[in-house]
């Protein structure tokens, strides 16, 4: 499986952005997908994950009410809606799948692909 993220870029606090991840391979739906991000310094963090179906989602505490997690199965995408955006969700955000399908366990070990990574900015 391959992985292109995009969509990232500079944004005032309070924006909204709109990632977006696109897989190879034609087993897309039988992978749990994952959106975590990095800032430096620091260890990757999970964001959100979303379940093969599509039905089962989880988010970070830290993005809960803000972000959004959801994938067209059609198209082979995973996307991350982001709204109301704060200064310290700056960060390289990252896609990965988990052929387990198994989004329950958010550690980034548990995630066998994984994307190139997109800056995300946001300015206060």
């Amino acid at each position: 499986v391959q992985l292109q993220a995009s969509g990232g870029g500079l944004v005032q606090a309070g924006g909204s952005l709109r990632l977006s991840c696109a897989a190879s391979g034609r087993t897309f739906s039988s992978y749990a997908m994952g959106w975590f991000r990095r800032t430096p310094g620091k260890e990757r963090e999970f964001v959100a994950a979303i379940s093969g179906s599509g039905v089962n989602k989880y988010y970070a505490d830290s993005v809960k009410g803000r972000f959004t997690i959801s994938r067209d199965n059609t198209k082979n995408t995973v996307y991350l809606q982001m709204n109301n955006l704060r200064p310290e969700d700056t960060a390289v955000y990252y896609c990965a799948a988990n052929r387990y399908n198994d989004p329950w366990r958010t550690a980034p070990v548990n995630y066998n692909y994984w994307g190139q990574g997109t800056l995300v900015t946001v300015s206060s």
